[in-house]
């Protein structure tokens, strides 16, 4: 694949259109971010993956000596676009760009004393335009203001090979967007009446001539649309018309056109809600069910944004993870047996298990109740809140 940068500037559904070819012919035209939103199944997957990965706890690291030890959190992970923007709406809104074109762009505002981001502002990526040449990015346009690259805070997914820019999966999937938006589009225009005639009202004694006809119209149309009645002779009829698709093929082109999305954008067709013609998809529990969702989904989107906020935004060799663990929420019997596994194996203390469920650590005269409840245990590590 060659890169369209040839000294010049570009939009990134300028750019993306020209890598797939995506003008689109006839009354469609092209499919863009906007347009793409009005399908439910593209809003959908878009927010159950950035509500998921937006509100992961966030944790900054560093080893020492071969063990991984918890450093503080600079500001920036903390409030990345000042107070005005948290780090949720940071990521949610990032998250929700990446998914959609492949990009996220924000202007570095400010940086610390070691040069690093301290504040990152995002744009809006439809007033976004890389100029380039070549493979490499000079320079990015926002709106009206032309900023260096380096200046910029660029994170991408969906890439190829000496493409500077992440590819969008809306653009990839245009053609079968176009198709289903031209469809509800359509059935929009019908059901207002706009698209085809609304009905056929047929004078059966005779042929009326244009000036005669549109009298007749008017006054039907005048009586109908108050919800009066409209008196004529005993020579006319009026019939509704059907649409020019049947309601079936209709239905039957949206649900296809919902599982294309699901797999375009990275999310299991049942998890928004989609129907599977091959009938309902069981697991045997919640916990299952997310893990597959976590694996197969959204871990490698999680494993990109580590590495990406680690290496621009932190001093090495600290890094940060997000806790997948909010993910893999389990009922509270599968809770607590996991809890009993990990401490009968010296994984953590009960303490610890205390503080993963909210919980304040035990106070003595609770610990006299266990010693009451169960007098050979008294003195268990459990009950002592010791693992050795």
């Amino acid at each position: 694949m060659t890169w369209p940068f040839s000294d010049r500037a570009a939009t990134v559904p300028e750019l993306l259109a020209e890598r797939v070819g995506m003008r689109m012919k006839g009354g469609g035209g092209r499919v863009s971010r906007d347009r793409a939103l009005r399908h439910s199944a593209v809003w959908a997957c878009l927010r159950l993956r950035a509500d998921l990965i937006s509100t992961m706890p966030v944790d900054v690291f560093r080893r020492v000596g071969g063990v991984q030890v918890e450093q503080a959190k600079p500001p920036v992970m903390i409030t990345p676009g000042g107070k005005e923007v948290r780090w949720m709406q940071h990521m949610y809104s990032s998250q929700w760009d990446l998914d959609s074109v492949g990009n996220s762009v924000g202007v570095i505002t400010a940086v610390d004393g070691l040069g690093l981001p301290a504040r990152v502002e995002l744009a809006n990526m439809d007033e976004v335009t890389f100029i380039g040449k070549g493979s490499k990015i000079t320079k990015v346009k926002i709106g009206q203001t032309t900023y260096d690259y380096s200046q910029i805070w660029h994170e991408k997914q969906f890439t190829v090979s000496g493409v500077p820019i992440g590819l969008s999966p809306i653009a990839y999937a245009a053609m079968g967007l176009n198709s289903a938006l031209s469809a509800m589009e359509f059935a929009a225009e019908w059901f207002s009446n706009s698209t085809v005639p609304g009905g056929h009202l047929k004078n059966t004694a005779k042929t009326l001539k244009r000036a005669e006809a549109a009298r007749v119209k008017e006054s039907f149309k005048a009586a109908v649309s108050t919800g009066d009645v409209w008196v004529s002779g005993n020579d006319w009829t009026y019939d509704m018309l059907s649409a020019k698709a049947s309601e079936a093929q209709f239905l039957e082109t949206q649900r296809a056109s919902v599982l294309d999305v699901c797999r375009y954008l990275g999310v299991p067709g049942d998890m928004i809600d989609a129907e599977l013609q091959s009938g309902a998809v069981t697991y045997a529990n919640i916990t299952q069910r997310n893990l597959q969702l976590l694996i197969m989904n959204i871990g490698p989107a999680i494993s990109r944004r580590e590495e990406a906020i680690s290496g621009g935004w932190l001093p090495q060799p600290r890094y940060i993870k997000l806790n997948t663990s909010a993910l893999l929420r389990m009922d509270i019997k599968s809770r607590y047996e996991a809890h009993k596994v990990a401490i009968d194996s010296r994984i953590y203390p009960p303490s610890r298990a205390l503080d993963m469920e909210n919980m304040a650590p035990l106070t003595p005269e609770e610990k006299a109740e266990f010693a009451e409840l169960f007098p050979n245990k008294a003195a268990t590590p459990a009950l002592q809140g010791s693992t050795t």
